[in-house]
């Protein structure tokens, strides 16, 4: 089998574009109904893409370990990137933690994190007292990180960055 990072990509590309598919079709939809099954579908399309999200970090996280051959595989990781100066994407990935964990957990301290850097981060977080991210968007779901195309394509890519950098 190829490398996980070799298929990450491709896989978070057909994903994305599969449920582009989907949710162009249920916008036409909503066209000429308002159906409530249809606000649900275009939700259960946001959510797909936070569960993608947090199954593919997940799954680094397990292979990091088992290559690493280490008990948390992002710690080790981020380790290694320190150690070899590349700061900016130690940065990242951790940023790209951080919000996988506030996807998974909620609020806590990978939720303050982000918080006070919020302002410098690649991608939205909702801030204490937020409720939307888009007030009026149907398709929105309850999360405190935007989980939008850009942001699961930033996951897959940070992977890949992440990987190279271990095996060099």
């Amino acid at each position: 089998m190829h490398n996980f990072d070799d298929l990450i990509y491709r896989s978070t590309a057909f994903t994305l574009n599969s449920l582009e598919e989907v949710n162009s079709k249920i916008i036409e939809q909503l066209q000429t109904s308002g159906s409530t099954i249809l606000v649900k579908n275009l939700q259960m399309v946001q959510l797909q893409k936070a569960i993608f999200a947090i199954g593919m970090f997940s799954l680094f996280d397990s292979m990091l370990q088992d290559q690493l051959a280490c008990r948390n595989g992002f710690e080790t990781a981020k380790k290694i990137l320190k150690e070899k100066g590349k700061v900016e994407l130690y940065k990242r990935f951790d940023e790209y933690i951080c919000a996988i964990n506030v996807l998974k957990h909620g609020k806590g301290k990978s939720y303050d994190a982000l918080v006070l850097k919020s302002k410098s981060l690649p991608f939205r977080i909702k801030l204490p007292g937020e409720v939307f991210f888009e007030e009026g968007d149907i398709s929105e779901i309850r999360t405190l990180i935007e989980v939008n195309d850009n942001f699961v394509l930033e996951c897959a890519e940070i992977i890949e960055k992440v990987s190279e950098e271990l095996r060099s």
